[in-house]
């Protein structure tokens, strides 16, 4: 089976990367440097390592896609949905509005694989939404409230006073939804084609643009006209309204040292489900590194997992988080399920205009998405500094 041969090698490419690194450390530590053709193969090693992993994540989602076992495997009910959609891509139609749900407006209502389609490619190309709290909701905002403290306690004699005790306070966090929307383009010409497959056009355009842009707000937004990312916190540790961020102990420089300190940082009832996230170049050096009992702290993910791990915990790879340089907030760890939601309103709608941009018709989608931390205390931010 191909994916028992993904994993065979990159167990492979694993031990060649530890047998040229090692060799590295070594003769940085014999004569203060390592020679050029030995940097260059643990170098070589570490990319394959890389390639390895991007190829068994790449079978795995073309496993699990629907419709994987091709369109001789499709039911017939899904046949005619496409047949059907397909014929009014053509030829369009009088009502122009297409819902995910039924719109009491009188909005077209879509065939499910085309939305579903959609959300599952979104998924998969943003790490934040398989890890944080997702929920669906139907107005324009959603609200947490925050239990920031303990009520006061004390032991008391049998026939001592009672004074009052301290309360705990709470705090509101309020996450609005936003607007997200994609308008791609494609010719009358490409339509009237018949052997043109419109429908997985539609959903791809789509679902990249959306994954993009949703992966980068959920980091990074700023909030405004757009989810808050959880970088784009005040440094602090309040526990409202801030994220710790831990100190690395190297200016630009990922350090073992730096990552046990972001882990143990983490209080304890986070520390059980709590996950890694950084940059894939960020993974690559982080490979390198080693504890104080000359073990590496990451270790590629095998039998039949393709997650790669470090010092015990999953790691994601999320391209919008920092790059590796001085004062950048490279890693992120912690229980994203409790620590950040994303707010979903409603589905996917998509408007076809065959007159604005004539040649072209035009698929105007939306969707209406929020996002923001709701506990501070599960989520901490390692400062290259």
């Amino acid at each position: 089976m191909e994916l028992e041969k993904k994993f065979e090698d990159l167990g492979r490419a694993f031990e060649e990367f530890k047998k040229n690194n090692d060799k590295v450390l070594a003769e940085v530590k014999a004569k203060g440097d390592a020679a050029a053709e030995s940097k260059q193969a643990a170098e070589r090693a570490n990319a394959d390592i890389s390639k390895i992993q991007d190829e068994i994540k790449a079978l795995q989602t073309a496993a699990n896609r629907p419709g994987a076992a091709g369109e001789k495997g499709a039911s017939a009910e899904e046949i005619e949905r496409k047949e059907a959609f397909t014929k009014w891509m053509r030829k369009g139609m009088e009502s122009k509005a297409l819902s995910v749900e039924s719109d009491p407006d009188g909005g077209y209502l879509v065939t499910p694989q085309i939305a579903n389609e959609i959300v599952k490619k979104v998924f998969e190309s943003s790490p934040m939404r398989q890890l944080a709290d997702v929920i669906t909701i139907s107005t324009d905002s959603f609200e947490i409230i925050q239990d920031l403290g303990e009520v006061g306690s004390g032991w008391v004699g049998e026939t001592a006073s009672r004074p009052a005790t301290d309360s705990s306070q709470f705090k509101k966090v309020v996450i609005p939804v936003h607007e997200l929307y994609a308008k791609p383009q494609a010719s009358q010409k490409i339509l009237d084609d018949a052997a043109v497959n419109v429908e997985a056009w539609l959903a791809g355009k789509v679902a990249d643009k959306f994954a993009r842009d949703e992966a980068t707000a959920f980091m990074s937004g700023n909030g405004v006209a757009k989810p808050k990312g959880i970088l784009a916190y005040a440094s602090g540790t309040s526990g409202f309204n801030d994220i710790e961020q831990v100190n690395s102990g190297t200016s630009g420089v990922v350090t073992a040292d730096g990552l046990l300190a972001l882990v143990y940082a983490l209080k304890a009832p986070y520390a059980a489900n709590a996950v890694f996230m950084m940059q894939r170049a960020t993974e690559l050096a982080v490979r390198k590194l080693k504890d104080s009992q000359n073990r590496y702290l990451w270790e590629p993910g095998l039998n039949g997992s393709a997650q790669s791990m470090l010092v015990g915990k999953p790691l994601y790879q999320a391209n919008d988080m920092e790059a590796v340089a001085a004062n950048a907030l490279a890693i992120a760890f912690g229980d994203f399920k409790q620590g950040y939601q994303i707010v979903d309103r409603i589905g996917i709608r998509t408007l076809r205009d065959p007159f604005s941009a004539k040649p072209y018709v035009e698929f105007y989608t939306t969707k209406r998405v929020g996002g923001g931390v709701k506990n501070f205390e599960a989520i901490k931010i390692q400062k290259l500094a």
